[in-house]
């Protein structure tokens, strides 16, 4: 994931400032619009003071193949000497986007848009893969587990040590939601409604990630619920950020080192079929990164990515790189992931040795 520390705001939505927005006009589409993720740079300097909890969490390494050791933190325990199931707690905390007469004339609310299913953007994304089980993944013929979907992505990129180990899982808790927030988009030069640069159709709005991230510190503090065990996720119901250029679907960051920073993720959700960040497919991917990168500095020697970010590397693929799984009548999108093997680790430790979860990976990482 590229960082989003510093950039500069897209400087063509400074041309909406001349758009006419009355009821019947047309939304201008966003120029130069590309698919993307960002991660980090870690707020070390807003870290934790001396929390109480803090995220469960293992030390791993490996010699990639320019033989150099390289070391990771990820979430749970470690599936080389433990056999237990680890639940992290989950908080989602709806954000809605509001923009006035003078900007686009349009609300993004993911608490209340209701979609085809009948169901609430949120309701919908706490019934999909991501915390429900119901789907059995199987992948070339190996059942991973009737489990929850990044569940059954860990257990496969270490299936050598935990296909005995029928007890070891790392589980997102059932969510709690927590108030929705409200940010007021007032101004072109913060973010503006557009049509749907993806599929040409359906409405999103565009917003500063920096103004954005911003926001999302104040809110944590203001949550007593929100503590380094848990794992806030913010989520956006059409909207893309933006970091000099648009579109960011989501991203995930910590305040602090391990093991006592808080770590913490934003998704959108986007109803228009085909789009890029379409239903859960963003919180998908960003969810995967956040599981074997939690505090964006498992350092690696690629040349397309300088961090374990095991979900960029197939965001380009068709479909943005999600496949189609049906739970309780819903398709939902799924990003597939890519195992350790793609950043130089031993393939052998991954379910047939694979480099993805979908096989869709036929190559390691550039610079491996």
């Amino acid at each position: 994931m590229k960082k989003y520390a510093a950039l500069s705001m897209i400087a063509a939505l400074c041309l909406v400032a001349s758009v006419s927005f009355a009821q019947e006009a047309q939304y201008p589409t966003i120029p130069n619009a590309k698919p993307m993720f960002v991660a980090g740079p870690n707020h070390k300097e807003l870290a934790p003071k001396a929390p109480a909890s803090t995220l469960t969490q293992w030390n791993g390494s490996f010699t990639d193949l320019t033989k150099r050791k390289v070391t990771y933190t990820q979430v749970g325990t470690d599936p080389n000497s433990t056999n237990t199931t680890t639940t992290i707690p989950v908080y989602i905390i709806p954000v809605t986007l509001k923009y006035p007469a003078n900007n686009g004339n349009h609300t993004f609310n993911p608490k209340k848009q209701k979609l085809s299913n009948g169901k609430t953007v949120i309701q919908n994304i706490i019934a999909s893969p991501i915390f429900q089980s119901g789907v059995d993944f199987t992948q070339g013929g190996t059942d991973l587990g009737n489990t929850q979907y990044i569940d059954a992505f860990q257990r496969g990129n270490f299936w050598s040590v935990v296909s005995t180990n029928s007890n070891y899982h790392v589980l997102l808790g059932q969510p709690t939601v927590l108030a929705n927030k409200s940010i007021k988009v007032t101004s072109s030069s913060q973010g503006s409604v557009f049509t749907n640069p993806f599929t040409g159709n359906g409405l999103v709005g565009t917003y500063d990630i920096n103004l954005f991230d911003s926001q999302l510190q104040t809110w944590m503090k203001g949550f007593k619920q929100i503590n380094p065990s848990v794992l806030p996720i913010f989520i956006t119901y059409d909207i893309f950020l933006t970091a000099g250029g648009c579109c960011i679907g989501g991203y995930h960051n910590a305040n602090g080192v391990q093991p006592a920073g808080q770590t913490y993720s934003h998704a959108t959700y986007v109803d228009s079929p085909g789009s890029f960040s379409q239903d859960v497919s963003a919180l998908s991917h960003e969810i995967g990164e956040w599981m074997d990168d939690p505090f964006v500095d498992n350092r690696v020697n690629c040349h397309d990515n300088s961090i374990m970010e095991d979900g960029d590397p197939l965001e380009g693929n068709s479909n943005y790189g999600g496949f189609p799984y049906t739970l309780n009548g819903f398709t939902y999108n799924l990003q597939s992931l890519v195992f350790l093997g793609y950043f130089g680790a031993p393939p052998s430790t991954s379910v047939h040795s694979w480099l993805s979860f979908q096989n869709d990976e036929a190559h390691v990482c550039p610079g491996q």
